[in-house]
């Protein structure tokens, strides 16, 4: 944060510097331009006016004809500061490009591409220190939270938690499905495991993998249950765990994120492919996700799970469990620029739902028992994508802290006594 600090000092100070470097530049190239009937000998070589000043040319060692020596001074002190200024400008722009979490890779390639436009620049020095600023005014906020909650362990659950992930994704050891959450979970007291179920499992066979998972959590930690946090398709693995495989009374309680508890309509559009297309497209997932540690990948069967029909069955086979208390949250975008990654999903589900939705699933599907409401930051336009509520980008972002919200959310469990 310092080094990020830093660089943002340095394109001001660069910045201010140009425009009086371009400001002096110009009063004093321009001849005439200003009249200045008196000027004490001491001041002379303010009067930008007269490049024939007998007291400004003596002050500085030249004489009336030597008009050309004098330009060449001027000219090399202006060169002198333009390079000067602009390891001002190089440096600040190096720190906030290699620091700052707010820009994305993206946004990153596009500045180093457009930072030596002409006038551009000037948006784009602008643009970095407004970043800047927020990222380092939110660490500053989040840094004294933590200062405040120190020694507090204000996410010390009664039972160990675990986190699922969604379809398409593994808990892989080296990028975190989760990015930041939990580290900064544990920081607080909370003990976190992964559901390592298959990316493109059917709902059936993560469920198992999920029970074979807490029976070993129960074991090593010695808790008689688990709290567990799931996010997508992980909140149906769950819920198919707690009722079909009677594993109730391990669980204390479950948490979904964007969950598509009736479909996802994107699935609908996909359906419309020939069933050809559609099984060639799935099997070419199961190869790559077989690299990547599946042990029987069923993209075709997994993600029918999502559609309308299929969760219209399953809601009605599967209810809620009494003793395992239920919660669920949702989040939307705003616009079709609010993630780039799901921005033609997005804008896909708009326009066959006519629904606001976090660009896979919509705010109604992902509504559940004990709804605790929908992430939209609408204050700063962006809005808030499927794949910001598990901090993918490890991005932050005005007016939203996915971090905190995770906090937030298990220190209210520890204070239901869970």
């Amino acid at each position: 944060m310092r080094i990020l600090y830093g660089g943002r000092i340095l394109l001001q100070t660069g910045f201010w510097g140009c425009i009086a470097e371009l400001l002096f530049c110009f009063l004093f190239f321009t001849k005439r331009l200003f009249r200045i009937p008196y000027m004490p000998p001491k001041l002379a070589w303010i009067s930008t006016c007269d490049m024939t000043t007998n007291t400004f040319c003596a002050s500085y060692g030249f004489t009336p004809d030597n008009e050309y020596a004098l330009k060449c001074f001027c000219i090399n002190l202006a060169v002198c500061s333009v390079i000067f200024l602009g390891t001002f400008l190089y440096n600040g722009t190096l720190r906030i490009l290699c620091t700052c979490r707010r820009l994305g890779i993206l946004k990153r390639f596009l500045i180093i591409i457009n930072i030596w436009v002409p006038i551009v620049n000037l948006f784009l020095i602008h643009y970095l220190c407004k970043k800047a600023k927020e990222e380092y005014s939110q660490e500053c906020c989040r840094f004294d939270l933590k200062c405040c909650r120190s020694g507090n362990n204000v996410c010390s659950l009664k039972y160990p938690l675990i986190m699922m992930h969604g379809i398409g994704f593994r808990d892989l050891r080296y990028f975190n499905y989760w990015g930041r959450i939990p580290k900064e979970l544990c920081k607080n007291g909370a003990i976190v495991y992964y559901g390592h179920q298959n990316a493109w499992g059917t709902i059936e066979e993560n469920a198992e993998a999920l029970r074979l998972k807490i029976e070993t959590v129960c074991q090593e930690t010695g808790a008689a249950k688990v709290n567990i946090i799931a996010h997508s398709k992980g909140g149906l693995d769950s819920r198919y765990l707690i009722n079909a495989l009677h594993m109730a009374d391990q669980i204390a309680s479950l948490t979904t994120i964007n969950t598509p508890h009736y479909c996802s309509e994107l699935i609908n559009v996909l359906n419309r492919l020939p069933d050809g297309i559609y099984r060639l497209i799935a099997s070419w997932f199961d190869r790559s996700f077989t690299k990547f540690g599946d042990q029987k990948p069923d993209c075709y069967h997994s993600s029918k799970q999502l559609s309308p029909a299929y969760c219209e069955v399953f809601n009605a086979k599967y209810p809620d469990v009494p003793g395992v208390y239920y919660q669920s949250y949702a989040s939307v975008m705003n616009h079709f620029f609010s993630d780039s990654l799901l921005s033609i999903p997005y804008l896909i589900m708009k326009l066959v739902t006519g629904e606001k939705n976090d660009g896979l699933v919509t705010e109604r599907s992902a509504r559940w028992a004990n709804f605790h409401g929908t992430f939209r930051n609408t204050k700063h336009g962006r809005g808030i994508s499927h794949g910001d509520m598990i901090d993918l980008k490890r991005e932050d972002y005005r007016g939203f802290d996915v971090i905190e919200e995770y906090i937030t959310i298990v220190s209210e469990l520890k204070d239901k006594g869970f």
